[in-house]
């Protein structure tokens, strides 16, 4: 429920303070009052799109303050939550200042916010409806949304079943493609392979290939010098002459013991040092000796090496990654071939339950649009509408997540005449009423929001005017409901009323809002009925209406 409005410096508003109160209120004023400025004030609290230039002339800037009520189970608490805005008592106070130069800055409790957090907190609290309500019941894509509301669907199940035929869909579609695409390719993918498995080709082979092939290439002329080494410290050459000179050497130790003992131990210790390098270079002799077709072996594989590498554009040590990519390709051809036709059961088993789940809302809406078209001819007779139809139409659509019905409220107000769209078919007067019936309808036990209605009363008048008037205070039983009105039957039945006013003072005009005291409800209400002029009449008719109210 809103439970005041302050509004500082907007358009012809100077200072303005209003408390409002469960129940009907009531709004009159001369046309041109500013009854408009009022609503475009509490929509921009509200964040909606309106009016670009909203400050009073000559102010810095203009700001708008509202209070609502803020129970509970408020609807408006998960928008909180979800921005992260406190909310510890049962008011939620909205705060929006425009300046001058265009720049709009709002608060909610205190924080400070985008519009689009207005917007979501004004869905939850307020709805305004008049003639040209082309953005509420008006407009034919909320249709299937308010006969939801109205049969109180849950659509979790249809847009769970959605979800699931979607990713089943997408998973059969993108499986399709991997295999329609590897089967561009699947000869290449087959040969090549093969070609790899044939040659089995190692990160680094190529390199160790190549060092093999030089080392064969040089091993000749390598093993010759090295064997002219070996036979120079062999028996025929240093191993034999230190032989020699070691065994003169003993033969001359009788006679010179102390002197030659240090050369013998040395040539021994030679003589292992020498052991040693021959057995390094016979060693040496033993890896340089190889079959000549080694060499046409190695030669064989490195160039089938580097001829696979030129062909696939990648380096020789990154062949076996290559060759795991083509495998893995492959492989995936061929598994694709027996996962698609479990992909494709997949795909028909979530459209069956998708196609079960819309069918069981579809059934659902045909009930509800019966109910609510039942609903309608018993809130129109009352509106002095009983000769006129209300139809809901529940029609195949394209299928989604919400099902697979398209929802359409169409009338008729005549019998025997066609039946068409709610703002094509029906005059000023008759859409006032279609919409207060609808409305009445499709709010039922619902009292979380405000509704305001904007001279929905516009182009009635008498018995119809207090027909529309009672159907509008017992849509406020219990919850709130503003009203914008020039009907005198309508304001009557007002259990709370407010006089706009125009002034005009030293050039500068001025709108205010005060509150109509019941003493004064007489001359307003008949101020409506007669004019500038308040006739005896004009107030016996007024108390007349005052009194079929109470």
């Amino acid at each position: 429920m809103l439970r005041s409005l302050e509004i500082r410096d907007m358009l012809i508003i100077d200072r303005l303070s209003l408390d409002f109160r469960p129940g009907l209120n009531v709004l009159t004023g001369e046309t041109g009052a500013g009854k408009s400025i009022l609503l475009d004030s509490l929509g921009f609290v509200l964040g909606w799109r309106g009016r670009a230039e909203l400050v009073r002339q000559g102010a810095a800037q203009g700001e708008v303050t509202a209070s609502f009520d803020l129970p509970a189970d408020h609807p408006a608490r998960a928008v909180l939550t979800e921005y992260e805005i406190g909310a510890d008592d049962d008011e939620l106070l909205l705060r929006r200042v425009n300046s001058r130069d265009g720049r709009k800055t709002a608060w909610v409790n205190g924080t400070r916010v985008t519009g689009e957090v207005l917007r979501a907190l004004s869905d939850t609290l307020l709805e305004l409806h008049g003639q040209h309500d082309d953005r509420g019941l008006l407009d034919v894509r909320g249709h299937r949304s308010l006969l939801d509301d109205f049969a109180g669907s849950d659509l979790t199940t249809v847009s769970q079943a959605w979800s699931r035929l979607s990713l089943a869909r997408r998973t059969q579609k993108l499986a399709e493609a991997k295999r329609d695409e590897a089967k561009k390719e699947e000869d290449f993918l087959r040969h090549a392979v093969a070609e790899f498995d044939a040659l089995e080709p190692e990160a680094g082979e190529e390199a160790e290939l190549d060092a093999r092939r030089r080392l064969m290439q040089g091993a000749e002329k390598i093993r010759a010098d090295v064997a002219k080494a070996l036979n120079a410290i062999g028996p025929q050459g240093a191993e034999g002459q230190m032989l020699d000179a070691t065994r003169w050497l003993e033969d001359a130790t009788d006679d010179a013991a102390e002197t030659l003992t240090p050369a013998i131990d040395a040539l021994n210790r030679a003589m292992v040092e020498l052991g040693e390098a021959q057995a390094g270079v016979e060693s040496c002799l033993d890896a340089l000796a190889f079959n000549p077709s080694d060499l046409e072996d190695a030669e064989e594989r490195l160039f089938a090496i580097r001829a696979m590498a030129r062909k696939h554009g990648v380096q020789p040590d990154d062949l076996p990654t290559f060759a795991a990519d083509l495998r893995e390709r492959l492989d995936l051809l061929d598994a694709s071939e027996g996962s698609l036709p479990k992909l494709k059961a997949a795909a028909e088993a979530a459209q069956a339950a998708y196609d079960a789940a819309a069918a069981d809302l579809s059934a659902k809406r045909t009930k509800a649009a019966k109910a609510l078209d039942a609903a309608m001819a018993g809130e129109l007779a009352p509106l002095k509408m009983d000769r006129a139809t209300f139809t809901t139409n529940v029609t195949p659509a394209t299928a989604g997540p919400e099902g697979a019905d398209e929802v359409a409220f169409e009338v008729s107000t005549n019998p025997g005449a066609p039946s068409g769209p709610l703002n094509k078919i029906a005059s000023g007067g008759e859409l006032s009423r279609f919409l207060l019936a609808l409305k009445v309808c499709l709010t039922g036990g619902e009292r979380a929001l405000t509704l305001i209605f904007d001279e929905i009363d516009r182009g009635v008048g008498g018995a119809t005017a207090d027909a529309v008037g009672r159907r509008l205070k017992a849509l406020a039983d219990g919850g709130q409901v503003l009203v914008v009105t020039h009907s005198p039957q309508v304001a009557a039945l007002g259990a709370h009323h407010w006089r706009v006013e125009k002034r005009v003072e030293k050039d500068i005009t001025t709108s205010t809002v005060t509150p109509v005291a019941e003493t004064e409800r007489l001359d307003e209400i008949a101020r409506m009925l007669a004019g500038d002029t308040i006739t005896d009449a004009a107030r016996g008719a007024a108390q007349a209406l005052l009194d079929a109210a109470a």
